[in-house]
């Protein structure tokens, strides 16, 4: 990437301490929302492509399924801002290489079992592979670290990428503080 790439620029940032993690989660996911997948040639400029982005996106909507009157891991965004999550050079390398080797693990045991991708799977099989899986204390923290994230794209103020128009506040009808700091006025630009 250029310098003139505004991931690299963000990154960049962030690493300078010139800029917060929320603000740059923000950033990062406008970016991601604005561009798709990302880089050129299509491929994202997550460590997660392709059939593991796939697979994560379908853990994520198992484990926050999306009903008629509650939003799901996909209305609250919660793969982009994972995403996000995992461009913040702030975050810990360890933590992002257990979420990345922990799809990868999850893939392995899903195609050794099942003969396909944790995607394809239906439902009912999804349990058993995510209950397999949590009988491990890895499987365990993993599955805790993906909930964790996806809870916080639930919960965040949508200035950070997740919850989009709010639609997790309004599900568990929480009222956001009033008035709500404008861009510049956020408590992390002061």
């Amino acid at each position: 990437m250029t310098s003139s790439d505004p991931v690299s620029g963000l990154i960049a940032q962030r690493r300078g301490g010139g800029i917060g993690r929320r603000q740059f989660l923000t950033a990062m996911a406008a970016i991601l929302a604005g561009a798709g997948r990302g880089a050129p040639g299509g491929e994202p400029r997550t460590p997660l492509a392709g059939k593991s982005l796939e697979t994560l996106a379908a853990v994520q909507e198992h484990l926050l399924p999306g009903e008629t009157d509650a939003p799901g891991a996909a209305q609250v965004n919660a793969l982009a801002y994972l995403q996000a999550v995992l461009l913040d050079p702030l975050v810990e390398d360890s933590e992002k290489r257990f979420l990345v080797n922990g799809v990868g693990s999850l893939a392995e045991y899903t195609a050794r079992t099942f003969g396909a991708g944790f995607a394809e799977l239906d439902a009912e099989a999804r349990e058993t592979v995510l209950r397999a899986v949590e009988s491990g204390p890895a499987g365990r923290d993993w599955i805790a670290l993906v909930l964790y994230y996806l809870f916080e794209a639930l919960l965040t103020d949508p200035a950070y990428g997740g919850n989009p128009d709010g639609v997790g506040w309004q599900w568990l009808a929480h009222q956001p503080g009033f008035p709500r700091p404008p861009s510049g006025k956020r408590h992390f630009e002061l």
